[in-house]
């Protein structure tokens, strides 16, 4: 009898204990997702909870007179050593004193649904919500619950038109790799009418510029220059700026009229004026006195901070080999202030085009940049005396120029090889494929065809597209060989060529004249 009621009240035990066991295997997940790695719980994986999705998080233990570093501290013990540290108190404090002066301009109130965009341990959220804007969040790399959740500024993990505030400290944006991405983000998130804060490192004019057009749908609102709380950022420019609805496309620094005129403003008249000087005289020996002259460009990186562009483009026009000038000048030579550049060759000589297929990071275009999409007549002169390039030696520089209906192979006035091939709309391509706030750097060799493309260039508006160019021009210049003869091959003069340069600067383009 006592062996019968024996064995059931033993299954019983065993049965508690298995589910006790069990219950303790889905708290200590929960705990370990939650508080080791920093992830909510709608990951599956044992875990049967979730965290609300509204901001209003609510902190346990934490009493209407308790501070936000308190509640944080008690969520988080293992922490306890972070929040007592002197680069913790200091940053809490500054982010305070930055957040109180926005309370007091009206850019930001205690009812402000707020984001910290990577803030990586909750310095910026912490402060809020001891100011009294409780309704706070942060986005990091690694959450750290229950103010900051893992996001980062390139894919803010919220809905459109979320918030009233959004705050970029720390320099964050011009640090990022995807500070186009980056500032879409927040202009994205935030409701219209809202205000975003944005600190990064005090630069120049250009800068300046260049950061403002990264939020083409905000308008700025006030500036001032602070002062960081560590050594790393000693000097802080503080952006605030509105999101509004009446822009479409960004900032009109660069738009073109109906006749290719771009609006220079006036930080690029400066880069211009402070250019190295064109040579007003014709030289003698053009071929010594325009190397020389690369020694006094004056390049924009030297002179400016580039790096609120969005994306970075060379565009070589008239390439010929990846030697010529992509790998001997530009990867050498070109200060590219450690921006990785997209590369883009125009080069319609096929004895070239091999050679590219092994260059991964250049984009060949095999075609003749022209005035149209049309077939063209290509001549190759064959040039022994000049320098060539070692595949292709003995190959000179190339013309093109339209084929002629009467007769689809002639060459009209090339006296060279002839070849045919197909020319496209250099300017339609350029304005499909760079943006107004890019930073585009060109080469244009292109043996007289210049006289065609600028122009082009000018008339659609394209040329306000170009922050540095690099032209040689070419015109009936003296002969190396025959002193006191002139090039039969080219019919402009110096002078036309000087007011080309010319007119590419009171246009806003920073042209050097390239050999």
């Amino acid at each position: 009898m006592e062996n019968s009621m024996g064995k059931p009240s033993f299954l019983r035990n065993i049965m508690v204990r298995v589910l006790l066991f069990g219950v303790l295997i889905i708290v200590v997940r929960f705990a370990y997702v939650v508080t080791i790695t920093g992830e909510s719980c709608n990951r599956g994986d044992f875990c049967f909870f979730s965290l609300p999705d509204n901001l209003n998080f609510v902190i346990p233990g934490a009493s209407s007179g308790a501070s936000a570093i308190d509640a944080v501290r008690s969520a988080s013990p293992g922490d306890d050593d972070l929040h007592t540290t002197r680069d913790w108190i200091s940053s809490v404090r500054f982010y305070s004193s930055i957040f109180q002066d926005l309370i007091a301009d009206g850019y930001l109130s205690p009812d402000s649904k707020t984001l910290c965009v990577e803030t990586a341990f909750g310095q910026e959220v912490h402060s809020l919500r001891e100011i009294g804007v409780k309704n706070s969040v942060g986005i990091s790399k690694k959450a750290f619950r229950p103010l900051v959740v893992r996001g980062e500024g390139h894919a803010i993990p919220f809905e459109d038109n979320a918030f009233d505030f959004v705050f970029s400290g720390g320099g964050r944006l011009g640090k990022s790799l995807k500070q186009l991405e980056f500032a879409d983000e927040i202009t994205r998130t935030l409701k219209p009418q809202g205000f975003a804060v944005v600190h990064v490192g005090a630069t120049d004019t250009y800068s300046f510029n260049s950061f403002l057009d990264l939020f083409n749908s905000c308008r700025l609102v006030k500036m001032r220059d602070i002062y960081g709380f560590d050594s790393s950022m000693p000097h802080i420019r503080e952006f605030v700026i509105q999101k509004h609805s009446d822009v479409i496309d960004g900032h009109p620094h660069r738009t073109a009229d109906s006749g290719g005129k771009c609006w220079i403003p006036g930080y690029k008249r400066d880069l211009i004026r402070d250019a190295e000087p064109l040579i007003q005289e014709e030289p003698l020996k053009p071929w010594i006195t325009l190397k020389k002259n690369i020694k006094n460009i004056k390049y924009v990186p030297s002179m400016v901070d580039i790096r609120f562009k969005s994306r970075y483009v060379y565009v070589d026009v008239g390439a010929r080999s990846y030697g010529s000038s992509i790998g001997s000048w530009f990867k050498k030579e070109y200060p590219k202030q450690n921006k990785t550049f997209d590369v883009f060759a125009i080069e319609a000589d096929k004895a070239f085009h091999q050679e590219y297929k092994i260059k991964k990071k250049v984009n060949l275009l095999p075609y003749a940049a022209w005035v149209k999409n049309e077939t063209l007549s290509f001549e190759i002169n064959h040039d022994p005396g000049k320098e060539v390039e070692a595949k292709a030696k003995g190959r000179g520089m190339g013309r093109i120029q339209p084929v002629r209906k009467s007769s689809s192979s002639s060459g009209g006035d090339l006296a060279g090889e002839v070849n045919l091939i197909q020319g496209f709309d250099f300017a339609d391509w350029l304005k499909n494929n760079v943006r107004d706030r890019d930073f585009v750097v060109m080469k244009m060799d292109v043996e007289g065809t210049e006289f065609d493309l600028i122009p082009r260039l000018i008339k659609t508006g394209a040329i306000c597209l170009i922050d540095e160019l690099f032209l040689e021009c070419h015109y009936n210049r003296w002969q190396r060989c025959c002193p006191g003869q002139r090039s039969q091959k080219y019919n402009k003069t110096y002078n036309q060529c000087l007011e080309l340069f010319t007119s590419l600067r009171q246009r806003g383009v920073l042209v050097h004249q390239w050999w």
